[in-house]
């Protein structure tokens, strides 16, 4: 018998005519969703949703909270800042770069530019020093600056770990 005999009386078996069926089946069912217009309503509807998502602004979650009130520096010789919560802090570096002194009259500050000198007083007892911006925060929603424990000691803070103070701009 020759080859070509051979196979014409070869038969398939059950289990690769069940496969076969079933890819058949598959492919025809996935050409049939691909051409109705209920999958092509959702696929109209997924690719709008992903363009209003990226044409839409987004809100940005603040990382640090805003302080309650914002430094204003008017024109003028009379720089009055604000009023509000102090605290005072040790860390190991700034965020100007420096190495954080203890012992220096060091003041962190959410939008001042480094450098800054601010008269930091104790509204209750009329106590006040001088510090100057090297770093930035305080990262706790109400506090207005962040002092050095020296300056906190200055003004006479360190066993109440906050005061209300006003704030100025000296130079």
């Amino acid at each position: 018998m020759s080859c070509i005999a051979r196979a014409e009386t070869a038969r398939i078996s059950p289990a690769a005519t069940s496969r076969l069926l079933l890819a058949i089946v598959g492919a025809a069912s996935l050409a049939a969703c691909a051409q109705s217009p209920v999958g092509r309503q959702k696929a109209d509807l997924a690719t709008s949703n992903r363009q209003a998502a990226v044409e839409r602004p987004h809100k940005v979650a603040a990382l640090h909270p805003r302080p309650v009130s914002r430094v204003r520096i008017p024109d003028g010789d009379a720089k009055q800042a604000s009023h509000g919560v102090a605290s005072f802090y040790s860390d190991t570096e700034t965020a100007s770069g420096e190495k954080f002194d203890r012992n220096e009259l060091t003041a962190a500050h959410p939008s001042l530019p480094f450098g800054t000198k601010l008269r930091v007083t104790d509204v209750s007892s009329g106590r006040f020093v001088t510090v100057r911006v090297n770093d930035r925060g305080p990262y706790v929603r109400g506090r207005v600056v962040d002092i050095s424990p020296s300056a906190a000691e200055a003004l006479g803070m360190v066993d109440r770990g906050i005061t209300n103070v006003r704030l100025d701009v000296v130079q």
